[in-house]
């Protein structure tokens, strides 16, 4: 058996450059010591990002081969770092690929970073050998899913009886998605503020960028609107 990032049967170490996207520090500082050690594992980390608009400076910037991708992150969540980087994954040379790391395992969060581009999405559970290979194998192209996404993924894609795409739905950012939820809950622009850890007036930007996108005119409405998709 070859050890992490060596070419079966050339003994060559391989190698591949990767950068870690999380807004938790310490999961961050914790795959860093876990995977990048660089001699053992052939993974390099050229950079670390804890939200959106980092991301796209630091994957723009290092053009690794591939980005750890954690699905909830602020200023959008990783939804919105996949389409900003769009021309990077699209590049015929030394594409970047995205695997999403995450502790989430519902149904929107992996089938949205997947039609977003992503390569594979696997959770936080994994093992740091595991998660090494996997980061190879997107390296090389392959899909990668933990065995108990693996199964969903396939069944949402390929059944038949599988909800079509809300094109309103997609236009919102994730974390739109969250503030849109909450509204639709019935919480104050304080209590959101708070559960998500953003200011009053972020919240606000987020509710009229939703009412812009929706085409609607209250919060009422928008209550309506995400009673009738099941969202609340």
């Amino acid at each position: 058996m070859t050890e992490a990032g060596e070419n079966a049967g050339t003994g060559e170490t391989r190698r591949v450059r990767v950068v870690l996207v999380d807004d938790h520090r310490m999961f961050r500082t914790g795959v860093q010591a876990e995977i990048g050690e660089t001699d053992r594992t052939g993974v390099e980390v050229v950079g670390e990002a804890a939200d959106v608009d980092q991301a796209v400076t630091v994957i723009t910037a290092t053009r690794p081969e591939v980005v750890l991708l954690d699905v909830h992150l602020p200023g959008g969540g990783g939804v919105e770092v996949l389409r900003r980087c769009a021309p990077l994954m699209a590049a015929a040379e030394h594409p970047v690929r995205f695997l999403a790391l995450s502790v989430s395992d519902a149904a929107e969060d992996v089938i949205g970073v997947i039609r977003g581009g992503a390569r594979g999405y696997v959770t936080k559970t994994i093992t740091g050998t595991d998660l090494v290979d996997s980061v190879f194998r997107v390296q090389d192209g392959d899909a990668v899913f933990s065995p108990r996404l693996a199964g969903f993924v396939l069944d949402a894609f390929a059944s038949t009886d599988a909800p079509p795409v809300d094109e309103d739905l997609d236009r919102l950012t994730q974390r739109e998605r969250e503030v849109l939820r909450l509204i639709a809950r019935g919480y104050a622009y304080k209590e959101i503020a708070k559960q998500l850890f953003i200011s009053v007036k972020t919240v606000e930007s987020h509710v009229s960028a939703v009412l812009r996108k929706l085409q609607l005119s209250n919060r009422h409405e928008l209550t309506r609107w995400a009673t009738a998709r099941r969202l609340v």
